[in-house]
């Protein structure tokens, strides 16, 4: 397979196979966001809810586009995921997995609401800094801290927006609604209205959709870091990509670019400006060999993942400066011309999206509810009411679906859960919160990312030393 001996071959499936299993038991870990308030209002039975909301999940892969992988992928240097001993990468790789895997299981076992986002992300930088202790070049940094400081704003703001988000909501129900029944909390085991149940189905559609977009490209890129790390010739670019096509891109950037006027630039800037067009350049002179990108040797497809990768983060500096002498529209251009660009690099093979998507939905089938009994009785102290879920989820949906199109990755289960417990605030209080549960739920959230980052990294440095 791919050209490798067979104790290579074994170890690649070996860690897609960890890849599945993680993204398995992400799919039932965040279940219960999806389905665990149509079970307690009753408008759906729950082996109904579960195979509903793992189909939508796996739909949620298909649609969620690649830029929240790329994200993931990105957080890592180019230089430390093609190190030339595949042996290493597959440490590096193994770690991460292990860790995401284990923290995962861990926190599901004992019914605890945690973000595989964080878990995931966490292992990665582990790494990273796993790596800084052992590497030769003493002062470089091995985790991408521009990109993490994103992500972990966005992971820091998502559970904030839902309580707060979920309040509102609420409030405004009340104001709107004349029908006070979706405030009362489910008689026995009788549905709810067809009306009541029919937003309950959409919200819970919603999230599901909206997790498999989001937490399903966190698969993704996973994947890609394996095949990125075991087998670059294949997959560190998009072979299928056409080198013609992405050339005129290229002179169409330069030709922007040749417009910006230097002078107006601080020395900061002046040195990315710089060093943008040392990286658009020395692209350009690879391409304009006229070889196709499957013939390039290991050597030059790292360099040209390396000088887009560069030149995606430069040229996003520049377009945020207040000294850039371009009309709106030329910025437009450029970024357009990035966007086509960075396609060469930014993609994934249909047959990877399959993998997770899969992985995702079935997992969602099975193991929930552990975590939904978590969701529907332990945050707050009364009964999920019709409003109280519905609001919740609508909350949950719209939050992550406008973090899948920023392509930030963001933690489900902190969303919804914070939009569970505003909702249960919104009623009573802050009285109606189960203290207990928010405790756990809060001490998981702050615990995930330091556990993740020292166990990942400890583990790359074991298996690197047993390599």
């Amino acid at each position: 397979m791919f050209g490798l001996d067979t104790s290579l071959t074994i170890l690649l499936l070996l860690c897609l196979f960890a890849a599945a299993a993680f993204e398995f038991i992400n799919g039932f870990h965040d279940t219960a966001n999806a389905v665990a308030t149509v079970i307690y209002t009753n408008s759906l039975k729950p082996w109904a809810a579960v195979i509903w909301s793992g189909i939508w999940n796996a739909i949620g892969v298909f649609a969620g586009g690649i830029a929240v992988a790329m994200g993931i992928t990105n957080l890592l240097p180019t230089e430390l995921l093609l190190d030339t001993d595949i042996y290493h990468n597959i440490a590096l790789i193994l770690s991460i997995l292990i860790t995401a895997i284990a923290w995962n299981l861990g926190t599901w076992y004992l019914g605890i609401p945690c973000s595989s986002s964080h878990t995931l992300i966490g292992s990665i930088i582990g790494v990273g800094i796993g790596f800084a202790f052992i590497s030769p070049e003493n002062g470089l940094s091995y985790v991408n801290w521009g990109k993490a400081g994103d992500i972990g704003l966005s992971l820091l703001l998502s559970p904030i927006l839902g309580f707060s988000l979920a309040i509102l909501l609420m409030y405004i129900l009340r104001q709107v609604v004349k029908n006070k029944q979706i405030f009362k909390e489910p008689i026995s085991n009788d549905p709810p209205p067809f009306w009541i149940r029919l937003i309950l189905l959409f919200t819970c559609t919603g999230v599901s959709f909206s997790h498999g977009s989001n937490d399903g490209q966190k698969g993704v890129g996973m994947v890609m870091l394996i095949l990125i790390a075991i087998v670059p010739g294949y997959f560190t670019l998009n072979l299928n990509k056409n080198t013609a096509d992405v050339r005129d891109q290229v002179v169409e950037f330069k030709t922007i670019y040749a417009k910006i006027n230097p002078q107006d630039f601080n020395e900061d800037e002046l040195f990315n400006y710089h060093k943008v067009a040392n990286n658009i350049n020395h692209f350009d002179s690879l391409l304009a060999t006229g070889a196709k990108i499957e013939n390039f040797d290991n050597y030059q497809k790292a360099s040209l993942r390396k000088d887009l990768v560069l030149l995606g983060k430069g040229t996003k500096v520049l377009l945020a400066s207040k000294n850039l002498s371009l009309s709106e529209t030329n910025k437009i251009k450029i970024k357009e011309s990035i966007k086509e660009i960075k396609s060469v690099t930014e993609y994934a093979p249909l047959w990877v999206i399959f993998l997770i998507s899969i992985s995702l939905g079935l997992g969602t089938m099975i193991g929930w509810k552990r975590i939904v009994t978590t969701i529907g009785e332990k945050i707050g102290k009364q009964h999920l009411t019709y409003a109280q879920g519905a609001s919740a989820e609508l909350v949950a949906a719209s939050t992550i679906g406008f973090s899948t199109w920023l392509g930030l990755p963001v933690s489900t289960t902190h969303v919804l859960s914070s939009g569970i417990a505003g909702a249960m605030v919104a009623s009573k209080g802050i009285k109606n919160l189960q203290s207990k549960t928010i405790k756990n739920i809060a001490l998981a959230w702050l615990l995930t990312l330091p556990v993740s980052i020292i166990l990942s990294g400890s583990l790359f440095l074991l298996f690197r030393w047993l390599i």
